[in-house]
This record gives structure tokens, C-alpha cells and sequence, in this order.
């Protein structure tokens, strides 16, 4: 039995997280001890809330570099969850001056919806909050067996950019089109709540669980 470890940023409903691997029958710890991320045989990264504060807390409890290590060189299966996946990518203008974890070549910007409206004209605000289609991109293993376009639930005011369109997994429309999955090698992260997407959330963390054990196995 693999176990993974749902790293603590100090923000959001980790339990959420936590039972919807519970469910799939995961052996899951939530931690913020270096320690445990670096015996854990993959790791979760979610949270809610802002840049600056998650990154601080994770440099702070030393789990940042753990997880620069033991994802980003030893290529231990990760997967972020919103506010996680921007951790995972350079800087974020949310929080100028803080570095990310660096572990993707990305960085986070806030979403444009000036002036924009949605399909029945009403004006578009933030946070995106809500039920969102999801178009897949470069064959995603994290979306086996999952419709092309499929919705998922979205809470987010900033979204990621990349160069290399190589990592990206995924796109979605909210005023503008933007990044919302990505994945390579054994990084995934996903700006949508898997954990708040019924079957759909579901089906994907099970093949998150299957990507790790196959990884482990290897």
C-alpha cells in the first residue's frame, strides 16, 4: 500500500482532500513535516487563500525543499490542486517578491474579465466561482477515460501562463481562455477542485492513485 502525503499549507479544507482518496481506498497522512513528504510515496499540494502566506509557511516548515527534491529531482508523483498548482510554477503577481516552488515554468497572473460578459450577457466577476467545461490538451494521463470536455468546479481569481505549451494539460474559458491542468513527467496539478467535482473530480484522483502506484512499482 502506497502511501500519500497532503502537505498542510496552513489554508483550506484539507480533510476534503483527504476523503476523496480515502474513498478510492488511499492511505493518506496531511502533514507539514519535512520528514514525511520525503518517506511518502507521492504528494498531494491543495490550498485555498494566497500565494505569499502558502509560500512562507512551506519555507518555513521546511517542506518546500522537500518537495523541490523529492518531486523535482527524484521525480516522486505530485499533484497540485488550485492554489497548489500555482505554488508549483515561479512567481505570482499576487505576491510580488516571493519566489514559488520553481518546480514548473510558470507564473501566475490574475484574471482579466474587464469589460467581459458570459453566454447570456451577464457581466463576468471574480473569483470564478462555479462550474466550468474543461478542454484536454496533449493526451493527459490524469484525464483517462474522461470526455474530452468535461466540467469541473472552479474558485479562483489568478490563473498560470506558459511559454512551453508543453505542460498543459488543459484549458478553460472565464472571460479569457487559460491553463487550468497541467502535467509532465510525474508533475500534475489542476486549477479546478477535483475534490468538489463529483464523479468527474473522482475518476481523476483515481488516476492520479493509479499514475502513482505505477510509479512506485516502476
Amino acid at each position: 500500500m502506497i502511501r500519500f502525503a497532503i502537505i498542510d499549507c496552513g489554508i483550506g479544507n484539507l480533510r476534503s482532500v483527504q476523503k476523496i482518496f480515502e474513498r478510492l481506498d488511499a492511505t493518506t497522512i496531511i502533514t507539514d513535516d519535512a520528514a514525511e513528504v520525503t518517506t511518502s510515496d507521492a504528494i498531494v499540494l491543495p490550498g485555498v487563500g494566497a500565494f505569499g502566506d502558502a509560500m512562507k509557511k512551506l519555507e518555513a516548515d521546511g517542506t518546500a525543499d522537500a518537495i523541490r527534491l523529492e518531486a523535482g529531482e527524484r521525480g516522486k508523483p505530485l499533484l497540485g490542486i488550485c492554489l497548489g498548482m500555482q505554488l508549483l510554477g515561479q512567481t505570482s503577481a499576487e505576491s510580488p517578491g516571493i519566489d514559488g516552488l520553481g518546480l514548473v515554468p510558470g507564473e501566475t497572473v490574475p484574471l482579466d474579465v474587464t469589460g467581459k460578459t458570459d453566454w447570456i450577457n451577464r457581466k463576468l466577476t471574480l473569483p470564478h466561482v462555479g462550474w466550468n467545461t474543461v478542454t484536454q490538451a496533449n493526451k493527459p494521463r490524469l484525464f483517462d477515460e474522461l470526455e474530452p470536455d468535461t466540467d469541473f468546479y472552479f474558485v479562483h481569481s489568478f490563473r498560470m501562463t506558459f511559454d512551453d505549451q508543453s505542460w498543459v494539460s488543459g484549458t478553460a474559458d472565464y472571460g479569457e481562455e487559460f491553463v487550468c491542468s497541467i502535467e509532465k513527467n510525474s508533475i500534475y496539478a489542476t486549477q479546478f477542485h477535483p475534490e468538489k467535482s463529483q464523479k468527474q473530480g473522482q475518476a481523476l484522483i483515481s488516476n492520479f492513485i493509479g499514475l502513482a502506484k505505477r510509479a512506485v512499482a516502476a
